[in-house]
């Protein structure tokens, strides 16, 4: 992969139709700076608003965007597993549909990767969240580096880039999404950080409460390390 190469941008979306127009400004943007060819894929989780119709719209303005509609709410892991499917391209850049992510990073991070990079993972440094939201963040993250030691200060933050052939290898499970990293470094890839911009949040609500996600996320993490536990990789000296 070359500083050419076409990227697809992965949104999963779930109510989030103030913002969605307002994100694809800014993802083209930044986007066309790159100079490299990219497309916009959003999934749409079954949103009870007017998601879908938004989307709609600017796939019938835009020729780079795409999208994928589920019929029923499966999840934000089962909306960017859909995305990776449905992305053309061998580089795939995750974010948010609610602007907390800042697009103009792309290009930075689409630097940092390659030239023996798989994977670049942002980290958000000056956190723009509530008091609580950033205490239940820092004790997550490191709850999570001592079950899998995977060296990452914030793998909360979905703005990341990957390369695709990697991703769609990995297991896919609920709340995946949250353990990128360290499934990935399971299939032997390269990570960097790039410590990233990040905004209040500009309309809609969050998703997810403190204690719904500590409680999920203990789950998850006992379950992943024993994936890590039980992961096998060979390497090959010798085929005829």
């Amino acid at each position: 992969m070359t500083n050419t190469s076409k990227f697809s941008m992965v949104f999963p979306v779930y109510n989030e139709q103030e913002n969605l127009e307002i994100l694809f400004s800014q993802a083209k943007t930044a986007a066309d700076s790159t100079g490299r060819p990219w497309e916009a894929v959003f999934v749409d989780d079954c949103s009870s608003d007017n998601s879908l119709e938004v989307i709609r719209k600017l796939a019938a303005q835009h020729s780079e965007v795409r999208y994928v509609a589920f019929a029923e709410n499966r999840g934000q892991s089962v909306a960017f597993c859909a995305g990776f499917d449905a992305a053309q391209s061998d580089i795939i850049v995750t974010m948010d549909a609610d602007l907390q992510n800042d697009p103009a990073d792309i290009p930075a991070m689409l630097d940092a990767f390659g030239n023996g990079c798989d994977m670049v993972v942002g980290w958000r440094a000056k956190r723009r969240d509530t008091f609580w939201k950033r205490i239940a963040s820092k004790v997550g993250n490191t709850v999570r580096n001592w079950f899998t030691d995977d060296g990452i200060h914030d793998t909360g933050c979905s703005l990341k880039v990957m390369r695709r052939d990697m991703l769609v290898n990995i297991p896919r499970f609920k709340n995946m999404h949250r353990f990128f990293p360290i499934l990935m470094k399971m299939q032997g890839a390269v990570i960097n950080e790039v410590v990233v911009n990040h905004r209040e949040r500009h309309a809609g609500v969050s998703k997810y409460g403190n204690w719904q996600r500590a409680k999920q996320s203990l789950y998850d993490l006992i379950g992943v390390r024993w994936l890590m536990a039980r992961h096998v990789s060979y390497s090959v000296k010798e085929r005829k």
